[in-house]
């Protein structure tokens, strides 16, 4: 199985604060990026915003523009969901990568991040999608995986796709188990379900419930 570190870059070398911004102007026209990281002698300073150098006096040189470069980078030991983590808060397109001594050693583009999470089980391997919210009080992570291999489901990945001061939603994606089991079972440990599905026999319940009252108003 691949590794996010196995898509780190190398391809293009780091811009020098020493290099004239005419050509780092003409480098992001070529190349598209959002930013591209910026070192001082294999030290790396910041991130070069495109938007900004596009800007610039292309006669001065990056090192007359180093206090306006962006403090975002990622470490060699941070799994892909850190990196795409990264990557959407600064709307950047490459992402700096720094070892473990603060010396730079590549970049991350955020088109193989997320082709590597494309590969993930969450993406990749079938099974069913369900979401429920909480109580953040009573939200367990615990609880919710005992909840699912109590059913003989099992939880491929999971993600908060949401959350307020009260409550936090919670997405899943299970294999194996019933889903109208886990679904009840969930139901009685007090989770919403948010999302709909046609195995949840609750739904079907009330539904025919209310076509039966509907009938018996309308005799």
């Amino acid at each position: 199985m691949n590794q996010i570190q196995d898509y780190i870059h190398r391809d293009y070398k780091a811009i020098s604060c020493k290099e004239d911004l005419a050509s780092v102007q003409d480098f992001f026209e070529e190349m598209g990026f959002s930013h591209f990281p910026v070192v001082d002698d294999l030290q790396f300073v910041g991130s070069l915003n495109a938007d900004d150098a596009n800007t610039f006096d292309a006669a001065k040189s990056v090192a007359d523009y180093r206090y306006i470069l962006e403090q975002f980078y990622v470490k060699n030991s941070m799994s892909w969901f850190e990196v795409f983590e990264v990557a959407t808060k600064n709307q950047a397109s490459v992402i700096p990568v720094l070892d473990e001594q603060n010396q730079y050693v590549g970049y991350y583009e955020l088109e193989d991040v997320l082709l590597f999470f494309q590969d993930t089980p969450l993406i990749k391997d079938a099974g069913s999608i369900l979401v429920i919210n909480k109580s953040i009080q009573d939200y367990s992570l615990a609880q919710i995986s005992q909840i699912v291999e109590s059913n003989n489901g099992k939880i491929l990945g999971l993600f908060i796709s949401g959350s307020s001061d009260a409550t936090i939603e919670i997405t899943l994606k299970l294999a194996l188990g019933p889903l109208n089991e886990i679904i009840q079972t969930f139901r009685r440990y007090n989770y919403e379900i948010v999302s709909q599905h046609q195995e949840d026999q609750y739904i079907t319940n009330l539904k025919e419930r209310s076509d039966y009252l509907d009938k018996y108003l309308n005799i």
